[in-house]
């Protein structure tokens, strides 16, 4: 097995990637580590054996410490191993799964010849591999997969690119905030547009930044500001189409409702589209067209502001036949209500421009306070926070329709006609509803049907369980039942589904807030395997890690392996800080 890595010091010392593990080895190491060096020395393969923390003893307090003397910390961990060797790196080809889905339409369907799991070795997935993240109490960014790579970003900011066959680091690059987003894997540049050659990897963080990174080093290309307000933040994983990158915008503005200080609120939601290559600006549209002004004073005597909220909290959807990028909302913080929270959007890909907009929900303003307190609205007149949280799903079914699907924290799972501007085609009440879902992260869909995973984490007392709708009428087809939780009896254990589920041919895959990871007969909803991820886990970069709730992304399945990430220090979940990966026995 490859030498593994511990990355922390380096990390906190701002460094945007580690030493380069290699060089150092040869530089430093390999007069004596090596088949020709001193015999009396452990050998390469010894030293493999050895846990990165045992090699960073030595070059500090141990027998080597005069050898390791002239190395800095991060150097010293760095020759504790990287990659010993990376193969050629090539995204373009084989099994991928490069964005918030395999594909722009957003469906979370893995096809068979990417997926290389079938439903009947499903129930042989054991785990392979398991990497920590360092300084982190929550796991979960969305990990992506090409060229034999995994990329995930981490709570810390740190962005890794690991051999997805046996998790070792290739890279590590350091971003200004936490990323939440999927690592976007793609072309530098459209196809003969001239641009430069190779692939990046896009990416949002906490602060509301967007980045381009040369996938195959780490090496940042371009970074930008995408809102200026410093509750601004992207959480929704960026969507390539054509050398241009859409990347919704977000914010935590509504947690400023409690404090009677603050000027409450004025962030609007807004999609930007930017040129890959150079990060520069296309075009950015609010998804509330006009800025907020003052509009009173609340009981302590700060202004209040509005129209405010509508941010987009998951990825972008491209639909080539209508040359358009569908988005979807969130509620409002501050009043007037607008047509545009709570709703799918459709905007033109070359302009923005607002093509149409299909609301649900006519009333939600909504913010984290009691009512009545601080900026929050008076009894009555707070919504029921029934943002948005899952990607519109752009799908054509087996007769021939488009449809896009999106569940809603409403608990309340719809299908829209595109060819309608979003006319409702049918609903269906999957969950009761609640501020932490409903339908929460993620639904995905195959030719036949939709899959909605309930969370009704709040005001249920068992919360959780799968639904599988048809997709030509909105018709239950089977009903999979919240099974026992994994975590026992514990603060912040259920079985609430909040994680996006993925599908791969006759297999619904879920993570869920137990801690367990499932799959699931997309014919009957039988459970076909099941694993539990609360406990500690030995990681191949010698992090402490343990698994706990899980929430946000979801499974990925690429090429005979899953990856999830575990661990939901927040809003009631368990803290946790793993990647593991799982391949056929």
């Amino acid at each position: 097995m490859p030498l593994t890595l511990v990355f922390a010091l380096a990390l906190a010392q701002g460094q945007t990637a580690a030493p380069n593990a290699e060089q150092l080895f040869q530089t430093t190491c390999a007069t004596c580590h090596t088949a020709a060096g001193d015999a009396r020395t452990p050998s390469l393969a010894a030293l493999r054996q050895r846990s990165p923390e045992a090699i960073v003893d030595a070059l500090t307090t141990g027998v080597m410490r005069e050898q390791g003397s002239g190395l800095n910390e991060a150097e010293r961990r760095a020759t504790a191993g990287r990659c010993t060797a990376s193969a050629a790196f090539d995204p373009g080809k084989g099994p991928r799964w490069t964005g918030w889905s395999g594909d722009v339409t957003n469906t979370r369907f893995q096809p068979a010849a990417d997926a290389g799991i079938t439903a009947e070795q499903t129930p042989k997935l054991t785990l392979k591999w398991a990497f920590g993240f360092p300084n982190a109490v929550t796991a979960r960014a969305l990990p992506t997969v090409a060229g034999g790579r995994v990329f995930v970003g981490s709570q810390s900011g740190a962005v890794y690119a690991l051999d997805a066959k046996s998790g070792c680091i290739v890279w590590t690059f350091q971003a200004k905030a936490g990323v939440r987003t999927g690592i976007v894997i793609g072309p530098r540049a459209a196809a003969g547009s001239g641009g430069a050659g190779g692939y990046a990897a896009f990416f949002g963080d906490a602060r509301a930044n967007a980045y381009g990174v040369d996938a195959a080093t780490g090496e940042q290309l371009w970074t930008r500001s995408l809102d200026d307000h410093k509750s601004a933040t992207i959480t929704g994983t960026p969507t390539l189409h054509q050398g241009r990158l859409y990347v919704p915008v977000s914010s935590i503005e509504e947690g400023q409702g409690g404090n009677a200080a603050y000027e409450c609120c004025t962030f609007r939601g807004s999609l930007v589209a930017l040129d890959a290559a150079t990060g520069s600006l296309t075009w950015k549209t609010y998804t509330i067209a006009a800025e907020a002004k003052p509009i009173g004073k609340n009981p302590s005597g700060s202004t209040r502001w509005g129209p405010s909220g509508g941010g987009i909290w998951s990825a972008p959807t491209i639909d080539v036949k209508r040359h358009l990028v569908y988005a979807a909302t969130g509620n409002m913080y501050t009043e007037p209500q607008q047509t545009t929270s709570d709703a799918i959007m459709a905007f033109d890909l070359d302009t923005g421009a607002i093509k149409w907009t299909s609301q649900v929900l006519a009333k939600d303003i909504f913010m984290i306070c009691a009512a009545g307190a601080g900026n929050c609205p008076q009894p009555g007149e707070l919504g029921p926070d029934f943002d948005f949280g899952n990607a519109p799903i752009l799908i054509t079914r087996a007769d021939g329709k488009d449809v896009i699907v999106a569940g809603q924290k409403s608990g309340i799972g719809w299908a829209f006609d595109p060819d309608k501007q979003g006319a409702v085609l049918w609903k269906y009440q999957a969950g009761k509803g609640s501020a932490l879902g409903g339908l929460e992260f993620g639904s995905a869909v195959d030719t036949d049907n939709a899959y909605f995973a309930v969370s009704d984490t709040l005001g249920s007392q068992q919360p959780g369980g799968l639904h599988a709708v048809k997709l030509t009428t909105g018709e239950r087809v089977w009903f999979a039942p919240p099974p026992p939780p994994k975590c026992g009896s514990v603060r912040g254990c259920n079985s609430a589904i909040l994680a996006a589920v993925t599908v791969i041919p006759g297999v619904v895959f879920t993570g869920s807030n137990d801690g367990g990871v499932r799959g699931w007969s997309t014919k009957d909803g039988s459970l076909l395997w099941e694993y539990d991820t609360n406990r500690d886990f030995q990681t191949v970069n010698g992090v402490a890690a343990k698994g706990a709730s899980i929430s946000g992304p979801g499974p990925v399945v690429v090429d005979g392996m899953l990856y999830i990430n575990s661990g939901y220090g927040a809003l009631g979940g368990r803290p946790g800080n793993v990647l593991l990966a799982f391949g056929v026995q």
